[in-house]
């Protein structure tokens, strides 16, 4: 992938959530690596880590294996046209403020990160010291597991 655009509610660039394995793996390549995780809950995800190109991709299980999630730490992602990592917590409150999210929640965690949370973008973005760490975003699976994706 030449850029990482990431698009909240949508996808990553070009590769739209709801996507298959086959479709991620036309895209993207080949996984580094890929982990199963299957928690007592009977909550089941599927990742797909390319680490050398500082993105991680979630798939659900429980939906056919389709594209849900993505975890981004390469520093040169662009947000609606902006380098991302380049922005200090005000900048990108400011940033989805003028995207029509003004409703966002923080939370230290107790081992030093930050959350920011834009909860109707469906965006998460972690802090250490003030920097932009990574950034998980997906679509809404609702609490009896059904998936929410957007036309």
């Amino acid at each position: 992938m030449d850029k990482i655009e990431i698009k909240p509610k949508v996808g990553l660039g070009n590769l739209s959530f709801g996507a298959n394995t086959h479709d991620v793996k036309k895209a993207l390549g080949e996984p580094e690596e890929i982990e199963d995780f299957n928690e007592d809950q009977g909550f089941e995800t599927l990742v797909w880590h390319y680490w050398d190109q500082g993105f991680s991709i979630f798939f659900s299980p429980e939906n056919n294996h389709i594209f849900t999630c993505a975890e981004i730490d390469n520093k040169n992602a662009v947000l609606w046209g902006q380098n991302l990592f380049d922005l200090n917590e005000d900048e990108i409150i400011e940033l989805f403020k003028s995207k029509g999210y003004a409703n966002f929640e923080t939370e230290e965690h107790e081992w030093g990160e930050k959350r920011i949370s834009f909860d109707e973008a469906f965006v998460d973005c972690y802090f250490e010291e003030g920097s932009l760490m990574s950034v998980n975003y997906g679509v809404y699976i609702e609490s009896n597991r059904i998936l929410i994706l957007p036309n």
